[in-house]
C-alpha cells in the first residue's frame, strides 16, 4: 500500500521492552529513492535526543494503531551512535550506525536493499533468535567494507525538506511538492504529488521520481523530464486510499513511460 510520508509523522515506535518515541521525519536516499531511516524524537526518557531508526528494525506494523514495532530494545537505542539529525548524516555515520546493529549495507547490490527489494531478509542482526554467528560474521563484514566505502557520498535527504520545492518541467515551472508517497513494503519511494494550483487552481497530480533529472538543495528546486502540459492533463491525484492499480496504469500510460511494477 502506498502511504504518505506525511501521515507517518508522530507514529509510535516500540521497542521490545517498551516504548522508544515519535516519528518526526524520514530520511530517503535521491539515488535510488527508499527511505532509509526514521528520525525518531525519544522524549524524556532518553532526554529528548533524536535517533535514527531503520526500517531493517521493523516488524508487523500496526498500521490502525500508528504504531511501528521495531526488533530493538531500549537499550540498544539508549547506546546507539550519536547523530546530529540537524546537518546531514554522512556515509561513515551510516557505517558506524549498521555496523553497531549488524546490518549489511543497504547500498552496492542490485536490489532497493542490498540484493533485496524489500528491507526484512536484510535484517538478521536484529532477530532475538539469531545464529550468534551470522552476527559475528555480519559485523564483521560492516568493519571490513567501512575502511572501502568511507569517502562515498550518502544520498540522505529530508522528506519535510523537500516538501514546498518548485517544479521545474523541461519547459518551464509547474508547481511545488505536496507530498510524498511511499510503499510500506519496500519502503521505496513511489511518488512526488506536485500542486500545480499556481496555475490550475487545485490540481495535484503524480510523477515518479525517477523522472527527476536534479534535485537543487540551494533554492529548493525540482526538475522533471516532462512538460508542462503532459503535467497539466495528467490525471488528478485525490488520496492514497482511492490509489489503485488501475489508476496507475492509466498514469503511466498517460506519461508514456513504462510502470515501475514490470520492472
Amino acid at each position: 500500500m502506498l502511504r504518505s510520508t506525511k501521515e507517518l509523522e508522530h507514529y509510535a515506535i516500540g521497542a521490545s521492552d517498551g516504548p522508544i518515541g515519535e516519528v518526526q521525519d524520514l530520511y530517503f536516499d535521491d539515488d535510488r529513492w527508499a527511505v532509509r531511516y526514521l528520525v525518531v524524537e525519544t522524549g524524556s526518557w532518553l532526554s529528548s535526543r533524536r535517533v535514527l531508526i531503520s526500517p531493517l528494525a521493523i516488524r508487523a506494523p500496526r498500521w490502525p494503531e500508528r504504531e511501528l514495532p521495531v526488533a530493538l530494545t531500549r537499550e540498544q537505542v539508549r547506546n546507539s551512535p550519536d547523530i546530529d539529525t540537524h546537518k546531514p548524516v554522512s556515509r561513515q555515520h551510516e557505517i558506524d550506525y549498521l555496523g553497531y546493529y549488524g546490518y549489511p549495507y543497504y547500498w552496492g547490490g542490485t536490489g532497493l536493499w542490498g540484493n533485496d527489494l524489500y528491507p526484512y531478509p536484510m535484517a538478521y542482526g536484529s532477530d532475538d533468535d539469531v545464529d550468534a554467528e551470522r552476527l559475528r560474521e555480519a559485523k564483521a563484514y560492516v568493519a571490513a567494507e567501512g575502511s572501502r566505502q568511507h569517502r562515498h557520498d550518502a544520498h540522505l535527504r529530508s522528506c519535510q525538506a523537500v516538501i514546498g520545492y518548485h517544479v521545474r518541467a523541461t519547459d518551464g515551472d509547474i508547481g511545488h511538492i505536496d507530498e510524498v508517497l511511499l510503499d510500506d513494503q519496500t519502503w521505496a519511494i513511489r511518488y512526488l504529488v506536485v500542486n500545480t494550483s499556481n496555475w490550475w487552481l487545485g490540481h495535484r497530480v503524480l510523477v515518479a521520481p525517477q523522472w527527476v533529472t536534479a534535485l537543487h538543495w540551494a533554492d529548493r528546486s525540482v526538475n522533471i523530464d516532462l512538460t508542462r502540459t503532459a503535467i497539466r492533463d495528467a490525471p488528478a491525484f485525490t488520496s492514497t486510499a482511492t490509489l489503485n492499480r488501475d489508476q496507475e496504469n492509466g498514469l503511466y500510460g498517460h506519461y508514456g513511460r513504462p510502470g515501475y511494477w514490470g520492472s
